[in-house]
């Protein structure tokens, strides 16, 4: 029965995930909407050369890393330490009302986010009014490239940080009060408590979190990055992603930016894979 239950789900995953991955092989050929998939000249790892031999390839692949390492590296504890600062708020009122709070900007749209950056990086937006009193002219935030990844990274913080500790707090809260009882009756401090009480039930979770946010490390976010990306602002906004789009989509090249789409997949599963083999080594912690 519980086999029949499972079904559904299953075939689902296999119609939507499994079946359309035939489309990948429009990577390997000369892809013609008029010829279809089957007719279409197979050209091998042509596309895949053309983008590795590409001049922007350097850039392109530098900014895509380091977009996401600096994301991961920075951003990553921020939700930890967020659950661990809500968890030793007692009054269940001013709790849920900070939640509120840290949880809304998850809901923003990612155009909406853009139109707010937009509005308050502006040379007549808030931020340049009140720089204004120590700068002889107002800087072009979004014209910059130099300040692009601080404005990608800090926004994505401020979205997204407060909804991710969700998981963080769940964790905590099945940690047994009378451990931290005992800890206070035996003098520990807060911080001490916080290190070898808390941190240690977050563990197994963070172990996990951080494999699939590593996976995940080449797909910075098509939506965020396109909508901040200027003219002036290219050399370090262009990603994979963008320039995917740009290529398979806008120019019409199907099968170069599925060449480009491929490669970034098969790097994020080497990366998945070496990940999770070497938390699994150094904590016991993995996927499988």
């Amino acid at each position: 029965m519980l086999y029949i239950f499972l079904a559904p789900a299953v075939i689902l995953v296999f119609l939507f995930n499994y079946i359309p991955m035939y489309g990948v092989t429009i990577a390997f050929k000369d892809f013609s909407p008029t010829r279809g998939i089957m007719a279409s000249e197979w050209v091998g790892l042509a596309h895949f050369t053309n983008f590795l031999q590409s001049p922007n390839f350097h850039q392109i692949f530098a900014n895509t890393i380091k977009l996401s390492a600096f994301e991961l590296l920075i951003g990553f504890p921020v939700p930890i330490v967020l659950a661990l600062m809500l968890n030793q708020v007692r009054r269940a009122n001013i709790k849920k009302n900070i939640q509120l709070m840290i949880y809304a900007p998850h809901f923003i749209s990612a155009v909406v986010i853009g139109g707010m950056i937009f509005i308050f990086l502006s040379p007549a937006g808030p931020i340049n009014a009140m720089l204004s009193a120590f700068l002889d002219r107002p800087i072009s935030f979004m014209s910059d490239p130099d300040y692009f990844r601080t404005i990608f990274i800090a926004s994505g913080i401020w979205q997204g940080a407060g909804f991710a500790s969700i998981i963080y707090v769940a964790a905590l809260s099945n940690t047994d009060p009378q451990l931290h009882d005992a800890a206070t009756i035996d003098g520990a401090s807060l911080l001490q408590r916080i290190w070898h009480i808390d941190i240690q039930v977050l563990k197994p979770t963070m172990a996990v979190l951080f494999i699939l946010a590593v996976g995940g490390i080449m797909g910075v976010g098509f939506e965020k990055a396109y909508l901040l990306q200027t003219d002036m602002n290219l050399p370090a906004s262009e990603i994979i992603d963008t320039y995917v789009y740009k290529r398979g989509l806008q120019a019409g090249d199907w099968s170069f930016g599925a060449a480009v789409g491929l490669f970034n997949s098969v790097v994020s599963l080497i990366l998945l894979v070496s990940v999770n083999y070497i938390v699994k080594r150094l904590n016991g912690e993995s996927l499988y």
